[in-house]
Formats: C-alpha cells, sequence, structure tokens
C-alpha cells in the first residue's frame, strides 16, 4: 500500500519510549445497524442481523456466544477487514467504511491492534521483525529505513519486557505457542492503537499459559489505556471484563451493562 512519505512514525522515537496513555471514558469504536450477508447459490444468507454496539476508551469488553453466533465476522467488520453489507463502524468518530481503501487501511494500522487465535506471523521473520512489522506497513520504504534503529530499539525493549530477550531472532516455528502469543500481542501494541481486538486469544494455548498471556494483555491494556475487545466463549474469562455482551444468531441478546427490570 502507498502512503504519505510523512508520517509521525518517521519522527525518531526516545530512547526509552513511555505508552500511550488513552484517558477519559469516551466512546472509542461504535457499530450502528451491522448486518453482514453472504451468497449462496441464488440466495442470500443473512449472519448478522442489525447489530449495535460500543467500546469505551479503556474499556475491558468481552462478546461471548456459541461457535455460529457471529462474534468472529462482526468482529472482521469493527477492525475494517470486512466489509459489512449495511451499517456503520466508527472509530474515533471516523467512518471508517466510508473511507478511501488506502486512507481505511492506515487508519485500521495506526488505531487497531489485532490479537488472534493462531497468531498469524509471518513465519519467514523472526521475532523482532513480526514486532516492527506494522511500522513496515505504516511507512514509505525510506521513511522506515532512516527510523529503523528506533523501531527495532522500541520492538527489543517491548518482547524483553515480555520475557523474550532471548527469542528476538527467532521464527515462529522456533517458538512456543505462549511464545509466539506473546510476539503476537506485542506486534499489536507496537503503535499504540486506542483499541485491541482479541479474538480467542488463548484457544490455542493450554490453560496454564492462556493465563499467563492474559495477564500480561489484561497488564498492559491497565499501563497503556487502550480499549479491549475481548471475543471469547469462557465465562469465566468473561467475567475478568468491565461489561459483557452476549451473542446468538447474529445479534446482541444480552448486555450486562442493562438492568433487566424484575
Amino acid at each position: 500500500m502507498d502512503t504519505p512519505e510523512a508520517s509521525p512514525l518517521d519522527e525518531a522515537a526516545p530512547e526509552a519510549p513511555a505508552p500511550r496513555v488513552h484517558n477519559g471514558s469516551k466512546v472509542v469504536l461504535r457499530a450502528h445497524g451491522i448486518r453482514k450477508s453472504f451468497a449462496i447459490g441464488d440466495r442470500q444468507l443473512e449472519v448478522l442481523h442489525g447489530v449495535d454496539m460500543h467500546v469505551e476508551a479503556r474499556e475491558k469488553l468481552a462478546i461471548v456466544g456459541a461457535s455460529g453466533a457471529g462474534k468472529s465476522t462482526l468482529l472482521h467488520i469493527l477492525g475494517l477487514l470486512d466489509r459489512p453489507t449495511e451499517g456503520a463502524v466508527l472509530l474515533e468518530g471516523r467512518d471508517g467504511w466510508k473511507l478511501p481503501q488506502d486512507d481505511r487501511a492506515l487508519l485500521r494500522n495506526q488505531k487497531i491492534g489485532f490479537v488472534f487465535q493462531f497468531y498469524h506471523l509471518l513465519p519467514e521473520l523472526t521475532a523482532l521483525e513480526n514486532t516492527v512489522l506494522p511500522a513496515m506497513i505504516s511507512n514509505s520504504p525510506g521513511a522506515f529505513r532512516r527510523a529503523k534503529r528506533e523501531h527495532y530499539a522500541r520492538a527489543e525493549e517491548i518482547l524483553t519486557n515480555f520475557g523474550l530477550s532471548k527469542r528476538l531472532k527467532h521464527r515462529p516455528a522456533q517458538l512456543s505457542g505462549g511464545e509466539r502469543q506473546r510476539v503476537a500481542l506485542a506486534r499489536a501494541l507496537f503503535l499504540d492503537p486506542v483499541v485491541i481486538i482479541a479474538d480467542e486469544p488463548t484457544g490455542n494455548l493450554d490453560s496454564a499459559t492462556g493465563e499467563r498471556v492474559l495477564e500480561l494483555l489484561f497488564s498492559e491494556q491497565e499501563k497503556r489505556g487502550f480499549a479491549l475487545l475481548l471475543v471469547t466463549h469462557d465465562d469465566r474469562l468473561a467475567a475478568q471484563c468491565d461489561r459483557t455482551l452476549y451473542m446468538g444468531d447474529g445479534q446482541i441478546e444480552a448486555d450486562t451493562s442493562v438492568v433487566v427490570p424484575d
């Protein structure tokens, strides 16, 4: 993707960069009227039926539902990866699906971090290279080269803080599942996004390793102040979040912040 030559990332980062903290309780991500249909032969199968939801700054929001409820489809739309059939997704007030493709990609790159169940690390890149990938994408080749030392220093600092100082030059195949997920989390945090979208981030890990990854994710959320949108089928994990949305049959069926009258 071609991006403008000038970027905030072109500036040299300080030697020990402090995380940007997002204060306040404003809504950072809002979805309105989200519908999604897929063509099945000569008919349309609608899997999302007018979803409305929001995530506030610093909030930990869980989305819970059985397989097939539409959770991952909704996440892909909220993350500006998959276009809805109808509806709007506003990220810090900007309607991502009304932007030109390159502008939408840049907004997604700089404002949203993703943590997936199966890591999605590039196998040919080292842990360091996978971590700086968002900066590679965000900048032109020349701009990235000019700030390369600062980017790699920042990546090394994050990975070292995550207990991976001896794994910096290892490729994904040389890492355990927990180590891969920590690299994926480092990559997601690299540009200090305003929201992290985590789709079953412990689903491919054993319980002990998953707990350590979750502790790290929640610790970083507390320190950095990003909004966290966490999809899970585990009610125990959802209970650790500030609010839970329950999905079923392509709709939000319940919100734990809404008091149901007796």
